[in-house]
């Protein structure tokens, strides 16, 4: 039904369904292609979504056919079962802005661990960490993959009486003002460019904040040192460039960009990133 989004609204009707727990491309589906246009799910009372960072832009447009609906952020990520922090949204966000990933799940444990492997308090503005989960959910490694395990799956370095597993994300979280905790970016995804340091969801961002642009992707090519943006949208790559230039220093404005049709898909929704990267040769 997701690559028949009439279908899927005359399903969703048809059934009254009353809750969806998607991916956030799969929420997307239905806002980029105007569904709400043919048909309004009225009998929806909660969404949730999770997968990827959801863009302000899709969400207003859920938010402005289905205001009553509860809208709930999830966060986590497969190899804990599958998610294990939620935040109910209970206000307005304009492009550009995240949403926090909210509090931990009962029996799951949710905390930032620095680079020293020490903790990081929830307070506002106590730094960057690692996302780390340790609870009933986390699995017991990779099937046939001892590396990978031993590299992803850990003791506990904060504790020292008894063995507690934790899983490492490789997700950089932050809290905020309000001492939620907040996705920032993959840890591979940080960069270093021009001397400086750069997150690629910053980047991506600020690309969302340009009206018209519908989905950005950022990738970073090592060997070239360019930073490749990949956009879905009715902006011409010369728009973007130009925003760029008015939002962010001269180094953090993208060398290649790349207007899509549509971004490449895995087969569970997210972005197929090695399939952008073939844009590299």
């Amino acid at each position: 039904y997701f690559s028949m989004p009439a279908a899927l609204l005359d399903f969703m009707v048809e059934r009254r369904v009353s809750t969806i727990i998607w991916a956030v491309s799969a929420v997307c589906i239905i806002s980029t292609l105007k569904g709400f246009d043919y048909k309004i799910p009225t009998d929806l009372k909660k969404v949730m979504f999770s997968g990827e960072v959801m863009p302000i832009k899709h969400l207003n447009i859920w938010k402005d056919h289905l205001p009553d609906v509860t809208y709930v952020n999830l966060y986590g990520p497969t190899e804990i079962t599958c998610n294990c922090t939620y935040h109910v949204i209970d206000k307005e966000y304009e492009p550009g802005q995240v949403i926090p990933i909210g509090e931990s799940f009962r029996n799951e444990r949710v905390f930032l661990l620095d680079e020293e492997n020490k903790l990081i308090e929830r307070e506002p503005n106590s730094g960057l960490g690692e996302i780390c989960v340790s609870g009933t959910a986390v699995v017991m490694g990779y099937y046939n993959n001892k590396e990978q395990t031993e590299r992803a799956f850990c003791q506990n370095p904060l504790n020292d009486k008894y063995l507690e597993t934790i899983y490492r994300t490789g997700d950089l979280g932050f809290y905020d003002d309000n001492r939620k905790m907040r996705f920032s970016s993959r840890k591979d995804f940080q960069i270093k460019h021009m001397g400086h340091r750069i997150e690629l969801a910053e980047l991506e961002l600020t690309a969302l904040k340009l009206d018209g642009i519908e989905e950005c992707c950022v990738l970073y090519d090592a060997d070239k040192k360019q930073i490749y943006m990949f956009v879905i949208g009715d902006n011409e790559p010369r728009d973007v460039v130009l925003h760029f230039r008015k939002e962010m220093p001269p180094f953090m404005v993208p060398r290649k960009i790349i207007k899509l049709e549509e971004m490449p898909r895995l087969p569970n929704s997210k972005i197929d990133m090695q399939d952008l990267k073939s844009y590299f040769k």
